[in-house]
């Protein structure tokens, strides 16, 4: 695909140049600054200066003027100009010979040394090896030999100072530091001078076409290759850049990065370096001499010359761009980081890509423009101020200038096509949502997220309620009107409170849960405003909405006391007090909250515990005295829980309860504990066993109110249970009096160890057979038979312990202890004044009342060993 590079531009005209001399040709030509060198057939050098002049619509033109012109008398063609601006010499190769001229005044200057003699083509070192600034460096070819000679050209003088021979006759040379490359008849060759290394190249057939070498960077070189083929070889002789397809009849080259300049019989193509691709083709009849100069390409006929003035890479790049060629608009901005300063290329680079991400949002391309916005740095409002009502209205961001694309809006760029207007919204929600955690959106924080919330709520996506659950930097004043208008009222709620307005959140909330507003959004809202408030540190908040969340439903609604955070470190701890007036009216969330204070947080309050137990009478009387009555499933349970409470707790006001149910027949069991705790264990016992004849409830009181207590208290209790069981006052007679001796004998047999087998004997009746107390007397046969075993153990073991000490006493009595009024005690340190003293092991004396002090102080007195001693 095209691109103008270049515009071809008159520089020296025929006129001017030859004027009526029809004959006269230009040879060669050689350009330094403003002053353009030619060379004619006639032997004439004419020295022009060429002036550049811009419009006021930005054109170029440039204006020749002749400032001198010499006859160099060899009437021969002048063949090659090369300048030397540091010597202020002109290189003149005529005739094969080289002179030099003074290039103010084309005057021959003499120079000492060896003379340039049968050249057949020559060039100079632009990379030259030896570092005098005032010296050139020439690669000359011998028209008579098959060398190449590198001479130094010096003000006054010129040197030989190498000679290589080649394989073949040169035709043509480039030269670079130590490097030759060479034409040679029937193949290109690099060679270097110094080391004599070389390598072939490729081969060609001077006799079909003009061999061009062109040097276009340090030790690379650009060949005419067979095949139209312009190909690039580096000193290694390795190609480092895909070759150029260019014309078989190419005649020249030239090289203005990153473009190849190539001339043939009627065309100047230029191709680029980077992809290889012909981007421009001129019409050139007559074209002769196509060359190079410090980056201007001039470009002459056989009668007049001109100037290939190279457009401006940005120039280009923006043809390009505007043309939608992305990829070849970026590769060019990147060929052209050599050419420009780097801070100016960094930010033409970035404003490159933001264009071309730009171009490929347009086409629909999001991947590309994605990575062209990212690597671009894009300020990520200029993606959003496409998109109508997304900026926040407080929002002073303005488009760049100029304008980094050619859409007005979403709607200009879509063209009323709604299928890509979703495709472009989906897009930017993709993209915002990677921004806002990365540094692209620094200092735009408040328009990207409030940008994205609006694309959320429009969309209905699921990622609204994350954004507004974490941190984010939403507007309230742009996104609440936005929320509403999109009936987002629990977002909106969850907008409030991250901007710390957690009323108007739960406001928000409580006209969704009522009806007032539709949002669909969760369908368990109450239970999370019943959540919210349980964890909110006001508790003005809370007592405002608690009585609504308990007349909605008591179960869930306390929640909001009995799952609140307790601790010193909890702020907005309502006092219990204060809970329980609130839930007055509300008697299942009472017993609830009641019931966490009591059971779960283990509150040490009378009042706490008095006012469940009373709950759970008063439900249980409730449930009994229901008309039909209540079913066992609900019975059962509630007077469980009032049973276990009236065990566990020891805080309740137990006369308080027992006057509540003391009328009630069917609350016996629970009068039963209720005695129990006022230490009326035979009323209890005998609620127990002549009201309910519940045997096990009775054995089961014995083990519950005994526990916790000595053996002894527990033997007692039991005794007196089996005292009712064998209640002599009961005649046999009487309807079941037998349930109550089978109960004793089983009370006997599976508590026998508890029981004091001698006194149970005494109270049994006399009439009692030996087999039904069999289980009891084999058990306390063997308790008493245990017992006597252990004593006997433990007799035993004492004697052991009291034979050992004996043991070390006869130790300690066979070798003597010296005591005398001149050795003191080691626990008293006095002096002894008798010779009665305790030995302590070791063989250590003290007096005796320091050991028994000693054995008052310790619980050991095992170490100490009586001896009376004699000096």
């Amino acid at each position: 695909m095209s691109v103008k590079a270049f515009e071809l531009v008159p520089a020296v005209e025929r006129e001017l140049l030859m004027g009526d001399k029809q004959r006269i040709n230009i040879e060669c030509i050689e350009c330094c600054g403003k002053h353009l060198y030619v060379g004619t057939n006639d032997c004439f050098i004419h020295h022009f200066l060429l002036e550049e002049h811009t419009s006021s619509k930005g054109k170029l033109t440039y204006v020749a003027q002749k400032l001198l012109h010499k006859y160099l008398g060899l009437k021969k063609p002048v063949a090659e100009l090369r300048a030397a601006s540091a010597l202020e010499r002109l290189i003149v190769l005529c005739d094969a010979t080289i002179t030099v001229v003074d290039m103010v005044t084309l005057e021959p200057v003499p120079l000492g040394g060896a003379k340039i003699r049968a050249v057949a083509a020559f060039c100079v070192n632009e990379n030259p090896v030896n570092g005098d600034p005032f010296c050139v460096e020439l690669g000359v070819i011998s028209a008579k030999r098959r060398t190449v000679q590198i001479y130094m050209v010096y003000e006054d003088k010129v040197q030989l100072v190498k000679e290589v021979t080649t394989p073949e006759q040169p035709c043509a040379v480039s030269l670079d530091g130590y490097f030759l490359c060479l034409a040679l008849s029937s193949q290109y060759m690099i060679l270097n001078y110094s080391t004599g290394a070389s390598q072939d190249l490729f081969p060609y057939d001077s006799e079909e076409r003009k061999p061009i070498i062109k040097r276009i960077d340090r030790e690379e070189f650009l060949l005419a290759a067979p095949g139209g083929l312009g190909m690039f070889a580096n000193a290694e002789g390795i190609s480092q850049r895909a070759p150029v397809n260019w014309s078989e009849s190419v005649i020249g080259a030239a090289v203005c990065f990153p473009y190849v300049v190539a001339l043939d019989e009627g065309f100047v193509t230029v191709h680029s370096m980077l992809d290889q691709q012909l981007k421009q083709t001129l019409s050139f009849r007559d074209g002769h001499i196509l060359q190079d100069f410090e980056g201007k390409v001039i470009l002459a006929s056989t009668k007049a010359v001109y100037v290939l003035v190279p457009l401006p890479l940005e120039r280009q790049i923006q043809d390009l761009l505007a043309s939608h060629r992305v990829e070849e608009a970026l590769t060019l901005t990147e060929g052209a980081r050599r050419n420009i300063p780097k801070d100016r290329f960094q930010i033409l680079h970035k404003r490159i890509l933001q264009q071309a991400g730009f171009i490929q949002f347009g086409q629909l391309q999001f991947l590309e423009a994605k990575e062209h916005f990212r690597n671009g740095q894009l300020d990520v409002r200029e993606l959003i101020s496409l998109y109508p009502l997304l900026m926040p209205s407080t929002s002073s961001f303005t488009r760049c200038h100029p304008p980094l694309h050619e859409f007005a809006d979403l709607n200009h760029l879509a063209q009323g096509d709604q299928e890509k207007v979703q495709l472009c919204k989906r897009f930017l929600i993709s993209y915002l949502g990677e921004v806002r955690s990365t540094e692209g959106a620094n200092g735009c924080g408040e328009d990207v997220d409030t940008a994205l919330l609006k694309l959320y709520a429009e969309q209905d996506h699921t990622s609204l309620l994350d954004l507004l659950a974490s941190d984010n930097a939403c507007l309230l004043t742009d996104s609440a009107p936005w929320l509403e208008k999109h009936h987002k009222y629990f977002a909106l709620g969850l907008l409030y409170r991250y901007n710390g307005q957690d009323s108007a959140a739960v406001q928000m909330w409580v006209r969704v849960v009522n009806g007032d507003l539709q949002d669909s959004t969760r369908s368990d809202l109450y239970e999370y405003i019943v959540d919210f408030l349980t964890f909110c540190p006001s508790l003005d908040l809370v007592w405002k909405y608690a009585d609504w969340a308990l007349q909605r439903d008591q179960t869930i609604g306390v929640q909001i006391f009995t799952k609140r955070p307790v601790g010193k470190e909890q702020p907005g701890q309502p006092d219990p007090d204060d809970v329980i007036a609130c839930l007055q009216k509300h008697s299942r969330a009472l017993l609830l909250y009641l019931e966490q204070l009591v059971l779960e947080r283990r509150i040490q309050k009378e009042k706490f515990h008095t006012h469940l137990a009373v709950l759970y009478v008063e439900r249980v009387l409730a449930l009994l005295s229901q008309a039909p009555p209540a079913p066992q499933e609900q019975v059962g349970p509630a007077r469980d829980k009032l049973q276990l409470l009236l065990r566990e707790s020891s805080l309740y006001r137990v006369q308080l309860l027992l006057g509540k149910i003391q009328d009630s027949e069917q609350l016996l069991l629970e009068r039963a504990t209720l005695h129990g705790k006022l230490e009326e264990h035979d009323k209890a016992l005998h609620i127990l066993v002549h009201q309910l004849k519940d045997f096990p409830s009775a054995e089961a009181y014995c083990v519950w109110a005994s526990s916790s207590r000595d053996p002894a208290y527990r033997q007692r209790l039991f005794h007196l249970l089996l005292g009712v069981y064998l209640n002599q006052d009961l005649p046999p007679a009487v309807p079941g009096a037998g349930q109550l001796e089978m109960a004793a004998v089983d009370l006997l047999n599976r508590y026998g160890e508890v029981f004091d087998a001698v006194r149970v004997l005494s109270m049994l009746p006399e009439g009692w057979s030996l087999q039904l107390l069999k289980p009891f007397l084999g058990r306390a046969v063997r308790a008493s038979m245990h017992a006597c075993r252990t004593s006997q153990v433990a007799l035993g073991l004492a004697r052991s312990e009291n034979l050992q000490l004996q043991h070390d006493r006869l130790k300690q009595r066979r070798s003597p202890v010296l005591v005398s009024d001149k050795k003191g005690c080691h626990l008293c340190h006095n002096t002894f004044n008798e010779p009665d003293c305790v030995c302590l092991p070791g063989g250590v004396p003290v007096h005796t009342q320091c050991a028994a002090q000693r054995v008052r102080d310790s619980p050991t007195k095992r170490q100490l060993t009586n001896s009376s001693n004699h000096t």
